[in-house]
């Protein structure tokens, strides 16, 4: 069982600064768009081969690393047995349809949410569909799923993957919608949950996506966010670096920003579980990302000394 270590805001209100806090400047437009541009290319590429690790045997060098995975060889491990050591059960990877997963994951966010029947659910970042999938059968047939992606290529496969899912289920529940997550196609107040996992990193404008999250969410809404998060900053080689920012990582903020910005948008009851044995499992598995990382380090270093996977939950009052 991966440790952790946990940080809470108890009142419904704004902590650490919260709602009176002036937002990151965010970056210009045209170099925010440029950096979605680059990360909508390499999920393009994941959708195209079905995995994270299948990059690698795409052909070109320059194919294989211009996104996730490494440049190095496939990866050691598949997408289920990286679902099954994050904590999905087998009865839920069981509702996925194939293909769904692509070990894209660094969490299970639906277990995370405690999803109820009848809820409505909102996945930023849906990819191929996988947590939507989980969580619509966990919300039943009253309940609705929404899932958000940027990426073309992705809703094409999410959308693909429906006729297997209420074959599955019985359901028909799930929808797909393109759009960013810093712009939600997504009513005010329609939502009692949000999830996401591993995709906040991917944004170059963080504090406007937990404001999205707060504007869509209704009174009492709860949010469930599995991401990677930073103990302390990255070197510049290794923040620099394309193959990291599709990987999740050279996008990441400190633990301290992620709640501080989902404080500014105002939630409450923020609490915040470090598990850099996610990181240590990546390593260990010899991901050829995270090696590529350890060569970028100083010596004597482990990517778990700079990057955890961090369980975000949060309410909105």
């Amino acid at each position: 069982m991966l440790g952790t270590n946990s940080d809470s805001n108890d009142s419904c209100g704004c902590a650490h600064g919260g709602c009176g806090a002036t937002p990151a400047t965010p970056i210009a437009e045209a170099a925010q768009d440029a950096l979605r541009g680059q990360v909508r290319e390499g999920y393009s590429r994941i959708a195209a081969t079905g995995s994270w690790s299948a990059l690698q045997s795409t052909g070109s060098t320059a194919d294989a690393c211009s996104a996730g995975g490494g440049c190095c060889g496939p990866a050691t491990f598949t997408p289920g047995q990286l679902a099954t050591a994050i904590g999905y059960t087998q009865d839920e990877l069981a509702v996925a349809p194939d293909g769904a997963n692509m070990g894209l994951s660094c969490g299970n966010p639906t277990a995370l949410a405690s999803l109820r029947a009848g809820e409505t659910v909102l996945d930023l970042g849906a990819g191929g569909g996988f947590d939507c999938f989980i969580a619509g059968a966990k919300v039943g047939a009253t309940g609705r799923v929404i899932g958000v992606d940027m990426t073309p290529a992705m809703l094409s496969k999410a959308r693909a993957n429906i006729a297997g899912y209420a074959e599955q289920t019985g359901f028909s529940n799930v929808e797909f919608r393109l759009g960013e997550i810093e712009n939600l196609p997504v009513a005010d107040a329609s939502v009692d949950v949000v999830i996401s996992n591993c995709v906040l990193n991917l944004s170059p404008d963080k504090p406007r996506v937990w404001r999205e999250i707060a504007r869509v969410l209704r009174a009492g809404g709860r949010v469930a966010v599995s991401d990677l998060a930073l103990l302390k900053p990255l070197p510049e080689a290794v923040r620099a670096d394309l193959e990291a920012l599709v990987g999740c990582v050279a996008g990441a903020v400190l633990v301290d920003e992620t709640r501080a910005q989902a404080a500014a948008a105002g939630l409450s009851d923020i609490r915040l579980t470090s598990k850099p044995q996610y990181i240590d499992a990546m390593t260990s598995w010899e991901d050829p990302l995270y090696q590529k990382i350890v060569a970028a380090l100083p010596a004597g270093s482990r990517p778990s000394d700079y990057i955890t996977s961090l369980d975000v939950e949060a309410v909105k009052c």
